[in-house]
């Protein structure tokens, strides 16, 4: 490990960076010195400026990746490096603006019903009863469910923010049902092959493709359209937006905001999450 990785590794770890953007942030970083053939600390301003020209126009990266790299970078360049300032504009194309493929609750109904193996039941379940991000999902521990207060605590969610989650009714007693088949001791959803870990996120996302295609659902997208169905489904039971935003994790509300859009016409009426497995009848 160069002394340059070290020192950018403990500087992520003194901001309380996740693992997740401590690798993202790695990468980027690793790239710059692959397409320079330099360590990143001899590079300049032009240097920058043209690599992420070459990001855009040549290797049309998503609008969301070049942002990726641009925090990375900067933050090398900032906080590592200690630069007096960061002079480097990347212009991205327009993003277009599309409405995701919003699934019904048939359709998630029929996803769940489609999936045989009880882990992966409950691991679909619990990403949609409680608007998870398939991280947070993989990532639960056995410890993370309070039974008694209905809670589901969601530890170091997404800007390293723990939070809470109602946990309905139903969705609890089909959480216990599982636990009582295979008693995992500490991540609630234990990999099968990798002893002390948990479900991979690609292991998740797996998942949720078989069961789609296995319920004939057609709509495009991937796990992240289980979130993005507990969201819509809430508001449109009455759940305030405020309230969602907390249950999302979101930290600007402008984010929850675009549900409305993606659903006009729906309006807040103050009322208590809805139990969304229960809702859909006979999936259990």
């Amino acid at each position: 490990m160069t002394p340059l990785r070290q020192t950018m590794i403990q500087a992520m770890r003194q901001h309380g960076f996740s693992l997740q953007t401590q690798r993202s942030y790695l990468y980027v970083v690793a790239d710059l010195a692959r397409y320079y053939r330099r360590s990143p600390d001899r590079l300049e301003v032009d240097d920058l400026q043209t690599y992420f020209n070459y990001l855009v126009q040549e290797r049309s990266l998503a609008p969301a990746s070049c942002r990726l790299y641009l925090h990375g970078i900067r933050f090398l360049f900032l906080q590592v490096l200690h630069w007096p300032d960061f002079d480097v504009e990347l212009v991205l194309p327009k993003r277009p603006q599309r409405i995701p493929e919003l699934l019904t609750r048939q359709e998630v109904a029929r996803i769940l019903e489609s999936v045989q193996n009880p882990k992966h039941r409950a691991l679909l379940s619990v990403t949609y009863g409680c608007g998870l991000r398939v991280s947070e999902a993989v990532a639960l521990q056995v410890k993370n469910v309070d039974g008694e207060r209905q809670l589901l605590r969601i530890h170091q969610g997404k800007g390293a923010k723990d939070r809470m989650v109602p946990l309905a009714g139903v969705l609890l007693e089909m959480l216990r049902e599982y636990w009582r088949l295979g008693r995992p001791m500490s991540w609630l959803f234990p990999s099968e092959v990798l002893t002390g870990k948990h479900l991979t996120i690609t292991t998740a996302q797996k998942v949720y493709r078989h069961a789609k295609s296995a319920s004939g659902v057609q709509k495009c997208g991937g796990i992240h359209a289980l979130r993005h169905a507990y969201a819509t489904h809430q508001l449109e039971h009455g759940v305030p937006l405020n309230d969602l935003q907390k249950f999302l994790g979101h930290s600007n509300l402008r984010t929850t905001e675009r549900y409305l859009h993606w659903l006009p016409g729906l309006s807040s009426q103050n009322r208590s999450p809805a139990d969304l497995i229960a809702d859909l009848g006979g999936v259990r």
